[in-house]
């Protein structure tokens, strides 16, 4: 045998091994293959026997459970009925008892009517015996009955009610002055009385010279700018400024003491600084009354109320200060209203606003309190807060308690010893009153009272008023004043009328 034929035979072995092989492989597979499937069926009937078992086993717990549960119920609803049994068994029994009551009532009332049937004709025989005895018929002996019955009640309800208002009278003073003394005792206010002049602190007196100018032209720039009386003596380093308007002397002294410190003092220097300083004021006068609504837990007030409250603080009442003033009467207000269980928050609001009248921007004919009132009513108070400032005069009807509260307590806080004085609150009305007079007139544009009262300076608008309307200006002021007012001495009316020339250079 050759090689090439031992190859082939040895190809040929091989070829045949590895289809053997692969039809071996083939049979192997198909044989694990059958085997699994054997074995899936097989798992999947004991799965199926199993789960009959657990569903078997899950209705026999159910019905056991509803078996259960049905005979609670059962027994639940034998217990109610039970019970509902027995109640009804109780009521039947009252039901009985009250019908035997009701009997035994019916029978008494017979027995009652029979009595009072009695009772009737004994009276009737009795007033007939009476009245054949005293001569006198049933009617006549009534009504001389009910006459004495009603004297002796009447004069026993008059001594009851003397006695009872004795006694309301004496609770009630001593109850007003526990209130009224309490009050006093827990409020401790500064016993203030103001001036209308203040004396302003200089260096050195050369600077007196440059506060009159040349001819005494920057005095008389300030005074017409500010309205206030200056005067420059031989006093050593002051200056007096004088003005019954306490915001005009603080506007001055503010705008003069800035001149000083600045050293440019002349006329258009002056009138652009006291500009300034009016708007300054401004400011301060809406930060007093944001700051004094504050410190008293007042809240939700209109903004023109505040800048009223803060324009107190440079106005006095009868030398009292008014912000003071207001402050103490809130305070006075809120405590009596505690003690006597009213709202304290809307009585202290009433006493902090009573006197605004007078501090009211417009010129009216309307007494400050009911100006007050109007102006509260205006910018929406509290029915009860401006009831109160239009009644602390007795000008209006008082409607609620607080009325008289702020009343008494403005009573209490004015009569004070040295808190204040009549002559300076009428030597202030009576200049308010003279510059209200030369404003009445038209073309006016400011006037002020300076002098104390015996100067009045009136600024007229130069394109309104000629030369020869202001001397007239002059003589109608000066007779109205005299026909309408009473003051010593005399007053002295100046008409400045004054006409300026701007332009600018670009």
């Amino acid at each position: 045998m050759g090689i090439t034929q031992l190859f082939i035979l040895i190809v040929l072995v091989l070829s045949l091994g590895v289809a053997l092989g692969r039809i071996a492989s083939k049979l192997f597979y198909r044989y694990e293959a059958k085997q699994a499937d054997t074995k899936i069926k097989f798992i999947i009937k004991e799965a199926k026997i199993e789960a009959a078992n657990i569903k078997r086993e899950k209705i026999l717990e159910a019905k056991e459970r509803f078996v259960r549960l049905r005979s609670e119920f059962e027994q639940s609803v034998g217990r109610r009925r039970e019970k509902l049994l027995s109640e009804e068994n109780y009521l039947r029994s009252k039901e009985q008892e009250i019908a035997q009551q009701l009997e035994q009532l019916h029978r008494k009332q017979s027995v009652l009517e029979k009595v009072r049937d009695e009772l009737d004709q004994l009276k009737a025989q009795r007033v007939k015996q009476l009245g054949e005895i005293a001569n006198l018929s049933a009617e006549a002996a009534n009504q001389q009955l009910m006459e004495a019955l009603e004297d002796e009640a009447r004069s026993n309800a008059a001594i009851r009610i003397r006695a009872i208002v004795d006694e309301a009278k004496e609770n009630a003073e001593k109850k007003a002055k526990s209130v009224i003394l309490t009050t006093i005792q827990r409020i401790v206010a500064e016993q203030t009385i103001e001036n209308c002049s203040l004396v302003l602190n200089i260096e050195n007196d050369a600077l007196k010279g440059k506060i009159i100018g040349r001819e005494g032209r920057n005095i008389r720039a300030l005074e017409s700018a500010t309205g206030v009386d200056i005067t420059v003596d031989d006093t050593p380093k002051t200056v007096l400024l004088s003005s019954f308007d306490p915001v005009r002397r603080e506007i001055a002294r503010l705008a003069l003491q800035q001149l000083i410190q600045d050293g440019r003092i002349h006329p258009g220097r002056i009138e652009e600084v006291v500009a300034t300083t009016e708007n300054n004021i401004e400011k301060e006068i809406m930060d007093t009354g944001e700051r004094t609504a504050i410190d008293l837990g007042i809240y939700g007030m209109h903004v023109e109320l505040i800048k009223l409250v803060g324009r107190m603080r440079y106005r006095a009442s009868y030398g009292q200060n008014l912000l003071h003033h207001s402050r103490e009467v809130a305070q006075l207000t809120a405590t009596m209203a505690s003690e006597l269980g009213l709202n304290s928050k809307l009585a202290k609001r009433a006493g902090l606003l009573h006197d605004i009248g007078k501090v009211a921007a417009e010129r009216s004919d309307l007494s400050h309190a009911m100006l007050g009132m109007e102006l509260a009513k205006k910018y929406r108070e509290h029915p009860e807060v401006y009831n109160a400032i239009g009644a602390h005069h007795d000008e209006i009807e008082m409607t609620s308690m607080l009325s008289p509260i702020v009343q008494a307590c403005d009573a209490i806080s004015g009569s004070r010893p040295g808190v204040r004085r009549e002559v300076l609150e009428a030597y202030v009305k009576r200049l308010h009153d003279m510059e209200d007079i030369a404003l009445s007139f038209g073309g006016v544009k400011k006037c002020y009272a300076i002098q104390a009262g015996r100067e009045l300076r009136v600024m007229v608008d130069s394109t309104s008023v000629t030369d020869e309307v202001a001397n007239t200006l002059a003589l109608d002021i000066s007779s109205k004043i005299e026909q309408q007012l009473q003051y010593p001495g005399q007053v002295k009316v100046i008409v400045i009328r004054e006409t300026r020339a701007i332009n600018y250079a670009k």
